[in-house]
């Protein structure tokens, strides 16, 4: 049975949602999945429970016939009304696991490590009470949700107050028009290298077909790097101007060995993502290929595959037939591109096996780098597949539109006031302690800069700033990331998805777009640079907000390896963006200051 405490969160979502503080539509606490629709056809002899008296009993069906009405004109604002609500209510603690054979402090979600996976549907509506119960404040991040016109729930520092320890904040957000594999993680401090991350599974509504048939089981994989030390140690050795050494070992769902069991003759999708901190990891499992099917939201063409390269803060989706002798198989994710080889193994186990896996693991890819960015160049959008809507993927052909800007970003590992630190077009990001959002909102002058970061590299020293790049509502950018270094890059864009036009060596030039597919490039959120060499995107700016750009490798990305885009119009409309919730904490310079 639902508590009162959740009834009342459902209650006051609703209210939130239909943007009346003070009427009280309904006495019965709905179902956990339920939209307003459903309230609106609710036993009307609920009218009792209007705060106002009532004198009137046809009047008031007619009041409540009015104000379900309402309740569709508002459904365009912040939720949508006709879609399903999910409620979660989430705490989060320490505790003790061991890992690696070594008893360590790790982050639980409702005990949980990995945390709960969110199964919801496209457009579903998560309304998600997150409580902190430990000793720092903290934040999640939904790593692939586009918040739609909602950068005010990205769960970032450049958007949100963290909650503070013995607090709790209420998430409130939309799956809008998206299907496919994303997770979620802690964006606050080295949090992430204590866990609290698990999956988020976007499924398409039934009436949105699939370009595959229906899989007999889902298996989730969040595979990554994990180090013995504590997140806290991790911190403080950052702080003190160092950088890590090389990760302890590699985790499949939270551990170093775990079985995922079917039927023989089946076919299962698996859903792999890497969660880790700073490892490019392969996957590929013992005598059976892979099918790609989909890439962080896009459906993909089809090709097969006997391992896959999954980059930090990637996820991929593939089928896999069960279409050997009835035994058990190994399933592998080891380290890529190191001197130093880190492997975990997980079972496949036939329901019908009595063998069990025997023989030596599959050997790793033979290729390096270039034979990795040939087949990141495999990954093809399947342009007649639908995602999360009906028409197909590729009747929006971005290859024929010219961009309205290029930018050029180049990472780099400086050295600042004698400690290393890692910079984007020579800045080096500093978290203000009033959120760039709040200080946007309010017109709270000296938290952020827009002149601090340059849209390509120039010469010269690198420094501090808290930077942000503009941009307008509707461009449509061409943005090449340029890697100089000898390491692997991997860079994520908030509140969007991007077509990955290009992979390239060396330096890039304009006369680099001669290799760009304008065709059937994919779209993602997360894409990889390679050493010493260059990554192009296409991005139509169709979401109003200030999003994080930021390298997903999470050493750089607390060293500064990261700025804001603020994709902005003059025009105040709820058709761009929704107005700051109600319950936005206030932190900073925004502390007492009111909507």
């Amino acid at each position: 049975m639902m508590s009162s405490d959740s009834c009342k969160e459902k209650k006051e979502a609703l209210r939130g949602v239909a943007l009346f503080r003070g009427l009280s539509l309904f006495k019965a606490c709905p179902n956990q999945s339920t939209s307003l629709s459903d309230y609106c056809r609710h036993d009307r002899k609920q009218l009792s429970s209007l705060s106002t008296p009532v004198t009137n009993p046809m009047g008031n069906a007619v009041l409540l016939h009015f104000l379900c009405g309402v309740l569709a004109v508002f459904s365009a604002s912040l939720v949508n009304a006709d879609d399903p609500y999910r409620y979660y209510t989430w705490t989060v603690t320490y505790g003790t696991v061991k890992l690696l054979d070594v008893p360590q402090q790790v982050i639980l979600i409702n005990g949980q490590f990995p945390g709960p996976r969110l199964d919801v549907v496209t457009n579903d509506n998560i309304i998600l009470n997150l409580f902190n119960k430990l000793d720092q404040p903290f934040l999640l991040t939904w790593n692939g949700i586009k918040q739609r016109k909602n950068s005010w729930q990205d769960g970032v520092l450049g958007t949100n107050c963290p909650i503070p320890p013995n607090s709790n904040y209420t998430y409130k957000f939309q799956t809008k028009d998206q299907i496919g594999s994303f997770t979620y993680f802690p964006s606050t401090l080295f949090h992430k290298a204590a866990g609290g991350y698990g999956a988020i599974n976007i499924y398409e509504r039934p009436r949105i077909p699939i370009p595959f048939p229906v899989p007999d089981g889902d298996f989730t994989l969040l595979i990554g790097d994990w180090y013995k030390s504590s997140h806290k140690t991790l911190q403080a050795y950052l702080d003190s101007g160092r950088t890590l050494s090389f990760p302890d070992g590699v985790l499949i769902n939270g551990q170093t060995y775990s079985t995922f069991s079917g039927d023989q003759g089946k076919t299962y999708m698996f859903r792999i993502s890497n969660v880790g901190m700073s490892t490019s990891l392969n996957f590929r499992i013992q005598g059976h290929s892979m099918k790609l099917v989909e890439v962080e939201g896009s459906h993909t063409v089809q090709n097969m595959y006997d391992s896959l390269d999954v980059h930090v803060g990637q996820s991929v989706a593939v089928l896999v037939t069960l279409n050997q002798a009835p035994k058990d198989y190994y399933i592998i994710a080891s380290s890529r591109f190191n001197r130093k080889n880190l492997t975990t193994t997980a079972i496949l186990h036939y329901s019908n096996s009595r063998t069990p896996a025997s023989g030596p693991l599959p050997a790793a890819p033979s290729y390096g780098f270039h034979g990795s960015m040939m087949q990141a160049r495999t990954y093809r959008w399947n342009l007649t597949a639908s995602a999360a809507r009906p028409n197909p993927q590729g009747s929006y052909h971005y290859g024929k539109i010219t961009p309205t800007k290029t930018i050029v970003l180049a990472n780099s590992a400086p050295l600042i006031n004698g400690k290393r630190r890692y910079a984007v077009n020579r800045v080096s990001y500093i978290n203000s302690d009033t959120p760039l959002k709040l200080a946007d909102y309010f017109g709270i002058p000296g938290i952020f800069s827009v002149d601090s970061i340059e849209s390509s590299p120039s010469g010269g020293a690198a420094f501090l700033s808290t930077s942000v790049m503009s941009a307008n509502l509707h461009d449509f950018l061409e943005i090449v990331f340029q890697n100089d270094e000898i390491t692997m890059q991997s860079w994520h864009l908030d509140g969007y998805d991007f077509w990955v036009i290009g992979y390239g060596n060396d330096q890039w030039t304009p006369a680099k777009r001669s290799l760009y597919n304008l065709d059937d490039a994919l779209t993602r959120h997360t894409v990889q640079v390679y050493p010493k060499s260059w990554t192009a995107i296409y991005v139509s700016l169709d979401n109003q907000g200030m999003w994080n750009m930021r390298s997903a490798i999470w050493e750089r990305q607390y060293l500064g390896q990261q700025f804001y885009l603020r994709v902005w119009t003059q025009v105040h409309s709820l058709a761009n963006e929704y107005e700051i919730p109600p319950n936005a904490l206030r932190c900073g310079k925004a502390i007492g200051i009111r909507s």
